[in-house]
């Protein structure tokens, strides 16, 4: 009873298990596929295996319908799961079922499963395998002369789980092998192949080339095949109709996701970039044919000059090995498919500084040889305003740019800061994206300098970084120096001043900045750089301006620096030559203090009152002697008020102090019995600043004030200070110069820059100060951007000291190129393409280098001429500054082209003398416009003003040459002999109608397709009007024999049909007419 309870089923529960296993299937994946077999019935097949008598007894036991249901709903569930029609498993799906129906628990150790592809290969795993609800569509995977087993690295189980086993594979290689080759190719073949297997670590097992089966064992999986490179090297042929399954065979789709429908006019594709990438290759073709809707445009080249020859991309119009087999077994050829890259604006040489051939130092396109295009494609757009900054990014919104840009494309740079590029966005450390179908689109953050805190873009910002400061520079006196680029000179620029005048150039400069201050919606990130930029401008007036040397100073004490400062804002100008060291001293002491007052101000405001005497410490840590007297006398201590009076003064002090510290540690005080701040106070009186800061942090600007006040002599220079601070610093003994923003700025700024790798830029303006003239070796690290704020993209102020140190003669450099191009990109970011010129004149000249500022400024004027050239304030200060005309026009010239504004193109070409560029454009687009609209004057102009430079122009006779031709003949014709004497005859008009005529049809022919149907019409007036003028003179007095001649060269002309009929009638009449004159 239990056997039959087992095996008999009720009738209604026939199930048809291919449909079910192809459940999901888009049915279009399915119309090529073969005849399903007949539909499998689990009842029928199970009645089959068992014996007749056991059969009878199905009419007397019936089982439970929802039994019935469960038993073959947990079956179906347990299969594996392969849709693919071209792929196949052995046992099949039917015969796995009916296994597992008949022994329970089959699909878990099924013996040396096979799993395939026709036309392919496939994979026999060795053992027992457990097959159970694996989805074979995405594990298994062939493709040309390769398997892969789990793609997804992050779904492959542990070595010995799954299908990631020990196993036989077989591939199936369509190489090409004839007789001519014999055993030595076959031996060769098999050498390469064991070889390749080795590499891959596998083992080698057999190669059979009569079929083509490549057979090794792998002990796990991952990818196995052969290389692009190494199928070149095997000369492998594309896949044969023998070597495909049934429904490539018969042209039909096929649902794997790699192979392309091979239809007659299908365009080639990769056949392995895409199985690589999981695309869908209809897609691809519907993506290519948005980006490049033209596949065979003729090529016009750099000098105007068109070609009918079409430009192959890739290798030799690589073709993918379905439409080969399609296009054989059609018994037809597919013609070749031109691929075309997108290009740039503009067109690139580098090497050649000719007013032709602009260079490429801020272009990431160089010339290909390819042609521009006039047709506008929107493509992929993508919303970029609000990505900054750099850790803003756009991801898998274009799908491998790398199939239509090439092979080569790995990253670009666009404008604004714009990076293109197939790896990881930036900040990102998730290794599954690193794809080579994901293109990452991201925005730099250049512009950060001029947004608010809510990454809005302030014009007042943009006025006060920019245009204020650089027209501030402008007003600085300046030299100029002439150099000559090929047949053009351009004027470079060197800011010259003295250091008379330095103390009122910053003053200028920190007005600016404090009106920038006012500002609102700053964030306090910026406040804070906005003062350290006050501060050191400040710097730069106190240790690199002079004052006048006539008159008398005397000094009276570093302790009364305060007094000496007051003095000297209301005394006399004139200064003693001696006294300008104690004087700079005094007003960097006064800088210091006004440096470090606001950190002092807050940590005292943060101490309880009762902790008066650390109060009065850090007071003296910024210099404030009166208030630390002060507060001692309030709290009743006098003695202390009158010591704190005397701090930083005469060393007689502070040696006497030091004395009284020693003989109490000689004669044994306990010094528990004294505060312990205030034993740091006579520490800090007697010199010792080492011992007074001992479990205190103080900043380097406070750490420097306290050695050049307490420890050092009141008269010591400040090169000995800076010396010394900087000997304190290598040794370990002295706080990091740390710049502004990470000693005093908000914490995430700061949070991934290291202490020790970036200095502030007054510490090295004091370096700069303290070192022999020449022998400074830190300028780079100095007019670094991080030696002054965060954004690693900001030079716009640091450009500026510079320039201004280098004015007054400070130091000497020619290699701050990335400063003056940083800030040249800032510039550009922002369409300031005017100032951005006037930068790159100021870079210094270099001898190794000579055409440096020439490239740089026609890549500007190129790359962004629709910047400059419709706004008049650019243009005309570009033009101010010495720029070549031509390299204007020349810029101008390209853009209108490009945007098909051709009448204007061809003005600009004109001016800048691109004769062969301006000819070409005349002939093709314009010259045929004007003549239709009947305005001969402008065409005799334009043809003229090219004339007096035919020589350099490729075939001037079939363009503008003819219209000048026409125009003179036509005159000529009407007139007699008013403006070509030789055509005082029949004869001679006819012989320079019929050179006309022939021009006019070598023409069209040359042109070609260049010529659009206005241009044709064009061509026939300007024949039809000769042809009438010429046959209406043939009249009088000449021979019968000039004037059939005449009407045989009329029928040369391109006229219309019509009127050459008409013509040829009264040919007729004439030749009749000279019959019946030579009969009689």
């Amino acid at each position: 009873m239990n056997f039959k309870k087992k095996y008999v089923i009720h009738m209604c529960y026939n199930v048809d298990l291919t449909n079910t296993f192809l459940t999901g299937i888009p049915r279009s994946s399915l119309r090529a596929a073969p005849p399903a077999p007949p539909p499998f019935d689990l009842h029928n097949s199970v009645d089959r295996r068992l014996p007749q008598t056991r059969r009878g007894l199905r009419a007397d036991i019936q089982l439970d319908s929802s039994s019935s249901c469960e038993v073959l709903s947990k079956i179906n569930a347990s299969l594996p799961t392969l849709q693919s029609s071209d792929y196949f498993i052995e046992p099949s799906l039917s015969e796995l079922a009916t296994r597992e129906l008949i022994d329970p628990g089959y699909c878990s150790r099924v013996k040396d499963l096979k799993v395939g592809r026709h036309g392919y290969g496939y994979v026999k795993f060795t053992g027992e395998t457990d097959v159970r609800l694996l989805d074979l569509n995405q594990i298994i995977k062939f493709s040309r002369h390769e398997v892969v087993v789990y793609e997804d690295e992050s779904t492959k189980p542990v070595v010995g789980q799954g299908l990631n086993k020990a196993a036989e594979v077989t591939l199936t290689l369509q190489i090409r092998l004839s007789s001519d080759y014999g055993e030595d190719r076959s031996r060769e073949v098999a050498r390469k192949l064991r070889l390749s297997t080795e590499r891959q670590g596998a083992c080698f097992i057999s190669f059979e080339p009569s079929i083509g089966e490549w057979k090794f064992l792998v002990h796990h999986f991952s990818r196995f095949g052969l290389s692009g490179d190494e199928e070149e090297d095997m000369i492998m042929d594309d896949p044969t109709p023998e070597g495909q399954g049934p429904e490539e065979m018969r042209g039909g789709e096929v649902s794997d996701i790699d192979e392309e429908p091979a239809t007659s006019d299908s365009t080639p594709l990769s056949h392995s970039l895409p199985s690589h990438l999981g695309l869908d290759p209809v897609r691809m073709k519907q993506m290519r044919m948005l980006m490049f809707p033209s596949e065979e445009e003729e090529v016009e080249d750099s000098h105007g000059r068109f070609s009918n020859q079409k430009v192959a991309f890739g290798k030799d119009n690589i073709r993918s090995p379905l439409q080969d087999s399609a296009s054989k077994m059609i018994h037809r050829s597919s013609p070749t498919v031109v691929r075309k890259t997108p290009l740039a604006l503009l067109e690139y040489n580098p090497g050649n500084y000719e007013s032709s051939s602009p260079g490429t130092i801020l272009m990431a396109q160089q010339k290909k040889g390819l042609p521009l295009k006039t047709t506008k494609v929107e493509g992929f757009r993508l919303d970029l305003e609000h990505e900054t900054p750099v850790t803003g990014s756009h991801s898998r919104n274009i799908v491998d740019a790398a199939l239509f840009m090439g092979r080569s494309f790995r990253v670009g740079w666009g404008p604004n800061g714009m990076l293109v590029h197939t790896g990881a966005p930036v900040g990102s450390s998730d290794p599954q994206r690193v794809l080579s179908s994901v293109i990452n689109v991201e925005k730099v953050a250049i512009d950060k300098v001029v947004r608010d805190e809510n990454n809005n873009v302030v014009k007042e910002l943009t006025a006060f970084c920019f245009d204020s400061p650089l027209n501030l520079h402008k007003e600085i006196n300046h030299e100029s120096k002439e150099v000559e680029v090929g047949s053009f000179k351009i004027k470079l620029l060197k800011c010259v001043s003295n250091r008379l005048m330095l103390p009122d150039i910053c003053r200028s400069y920190i007005e600016i900045i404090e009106k920038q201050l006012e500002v609102p919606g700053l964030s306090s990130s910026a406040r804070v750089v906005l003062m350290h930029q006050v501060m050191v401008w400040e710097l730069i007036k106190v240790l690199f301006s002079d004052k006048e040397m006539n008159g008398q100073l005397n000094w009276v004490g570093d302790d009364n620096e305060e007094d000496m400062m007051n003095d000297r804002k209301e005394g006399s100008s004139e200064v003693d030559p001696e006294a300008l060291p104690l004087i700079r001293r005094a007003e960097f002491s006064y800088w210091l203090q006004e440096c470090v007052c606001h950190r002092v101000q807050e940590e005292v405001s943060s101490l309880n009152e009762s902790n008066d005497l650390e109060q009065m410490f850090l007071l003296l840590t910024g210099r404030q002697l009166d208030a630390a007297v002060e507060l001692a006398a309030s709290r009743g201590d006098v003695r202390l008020a009158c010591l704190l009076s005397q701090a930083g003064g005469s060393t007689a002090n502070r040696r006497d102090m030091a004395r009284q510290l020693e003989l109490w540690k000689i004669n044994g005080l306990d010094f528990n019995f004294i505060e312990k701040d205030r034993i740091r106070l006579y520490e800090l009186l007697a010199g010792n600043i080492h011992g007074a800061l001992q479990d205190i942090q103080v900043d380097w600007k406070r750490f420097l004030g306290l050695l050049m006040w307490h420890q050092l002599q009141p008269d010591t220079a400040l090169p000995i200070v800076f010396h010394t601070y900087q000997q304190l610093l290598e040794d370990g003994r002295a706080p990091y110069p740390v710049p502004v923003y990470i000693d005093e700025g908000p914490l995430e700024e700061a949070v991934n820059l290291d202490a020790g790798e970036h200095l502030d830029l007054a510490y090295y303006l004091m370096l700069l100060h303290a070192s022999e003239k020449g022998k400074f070796g830190a300028l780079k690290t100095m007019f670094s951007p991080y030696a002054s704020t965060y954004d690693p993209f900001d030079y716009h102020m640091i450009w500026h000291q510079r320039a201004v140190l280098e004015a007054v003669g400070a130091f000497s450099s020619n290699d701050l190129h990335v400063l003056d191009m940083g800030l040249v990109s800032q510039l550009l970011c922002l369409g300031q393409c005017h100032w951005a010129i006037y930068v790159v004149l100021h870079i210094h000249h270099r001898d190794d280098f000579p055409y440096l500022h020439s490239t740089i400024i026609r890549e500007i004027l190129f790359q962004y001429c629709e910047a400059w050239c419709t706004q008049e304030e650019q243009h005309k200060f570009i033009e101010d500054l010495g720029v070549p005309a031509a390299w204007l026009h020349e810029a101008m010239a390209v853009y209108f082209n490009y945007h098909g504004e051709l009448s204007k193109a061809l003005e600009h070409f004109l001016a800048c003398e691109n004769w062969q560029k301006a000819h070409s454009i005349f002939a093709t687009s314009v010259a045929h416009s004007l003549f239709l609209s009947a305005k001969h004057s402008e065409i005799w102009r334009l043809s003229t003003s090219m004339e007096d430079h035919k020589s350099e122009i490729e075939d001037w006779d079939l363009g503008a040459g003819i219209y000048i031709s026409f125009y003179e003949l036509k005159s000529s014709l009407q007139e007699d002999n008013d403006t070509m004497s030789e055509m005082d005859t029949l004869e001679s008009k006819n012989d320079a109608c019929r050179d006309l005529f022939g021009r006019l049809n070598e023409s069209l022919a040359v042109w070609g397709s260049r010529l659009p149907v206005d241009a044709r019409v064009a061509y026939s007036k300007m024949a039809e009007e000769i042809s009438n003028l010429l046959l209406s003179d043939s009249g009088e007095g000449s021979t019968r024999e000039v004037q059939l001649s005449c009407f045989d060269s009329v029928f040369r002309a391109p006229i219309p049909e019509d009127l050459r009929s008409c013509h040829l009638q009264d040919a007729v009449s004439l030749f009749t007419c000279y019959l019946s004159e030579a009969a009689s």
